[in-house]
């Protein structure tokens, strides 16, 4: 599937009447696995491609050449519709376009802006936002900055539990209006909320961990939410087998000893190992064994 076929399955999705759940995915590898059971679309998160590229948390400390780098290995590894938190943009409306022209080019199919002010403003302990007209104006050139109309654009808010809901959905609307293709909300928990939402604005909805008491996916598609994240537990996963294996292994543990591996079949079917076999005696003129 190129790279425009998964822009427009992303955007069929968003358009359809179901609520999906994303794999969250960080690396060609999980990239490969997500596609294979079968998930319509991935997730990159800021805070999974920080800890994935850099092992640092969700501080604002990754650049935009290191994102675009990742997102091109993770698309290059397989077929599925890509959704990539592009944070604040990486700097002003200036570089959001940049942002936009450097993910597109990396094979996104979709990506997020929001209107957090990153990084955290010095003396300040809690979030803060940026003025509505700058989240307008980083909206507008995101929009202008793709050469690929099939790329989805996202809006993305956190005001909900930064300033108030109605703050959020005054943003979220000027962000409709400015022409983004679908709004993404964080901080949402509650049906009262969420209906206010999906009454004020006409748009597809992404939503960031929705609280507990509303996440019925059944009521979320009923509210135009087409995609709910769910945290992002596959990194979490990884990062407690690779301990448990390595301090294992630190503790003179055997081959045989270690739990927990993925099997030969499970490798070879994730690193395509048979299509690299076929190749070898295609163009190596190398036989199979």
């Amino acid at each position: 599937m190129d790279r425009r076929s998964r822009r427009s399955a992303l955007r069929a999705a968003l358009a359809g009447p179901q609520c999906l759940r994303p794999a969250s995915v960080y690396d060609a590898i999980s990239m490969r696995i997500a596609a294979d059971l079968g998930f319509e679309v991935g997730m990159l998160g800021g805070s999974v491609a920080s800890l994935a590229i850099l092992g640092d948390p969700d501080v604002a400390l990754i650049t935009l050449t290191e994102l675009a780098d990742q997102v091109r290995r993770m698309t290059r590894a397989a077929p599925l519709p890509l959704v990539v938190d592009a944070d604040h943009g990486y700097g002003n409306a200036l570089n959001v376009r940049r942002t936009v022209q450097e993910l597109e080019a990396a094979g996104a199919a979709a990506l997020t802006i929001e209107d957090t002010l990153l990084p955290q403003a010095f003396g300040e302990p809690k979030p803060q936002l940026i003025a509505l007209a700058e989240g307008v104006g980083k909206m507008q050139a995101a929009l202008e900055a793709r050469s690929d109309p099939e790329l989805v654009i996202v809006g993305r808010t956190g005001a909900a539990t930064i300033s108030s809901l109605d703050d959020a959905i005054k943003r979220a609307q000027h962000y409709q209006a400015a022409g983004v293709d679908a709004l993404f909300f964080t901080g949402i928990k509650s049906r009262d909320q969420l209906d206010a939402i999906a009454a004020a604005t006409t748009l597809p909805l992404l939503l960031g961990t929705p609280g507990e008491a509303i996440c019925d996916f059944d009521y979320l598609a009923s509210r135009r939410v087409r995609i709910a994240v769910q945290g992002h537990a596959p990194i979490a996963a990884a990062t407690e087998v690779v301990f448990q294996t390595l301090q294992a292994i630190r503790g003179g543990a055997a081959p045989q000893q270690l739990s927990g591996l993925a099997s030969a079949k499970l490798m070879q079917s994730v690193t395509r190992g048979q299509d690299f076999a076929d190749y070898s005696e295609r163009f190596l003129g190398l036989k199979q064994q």
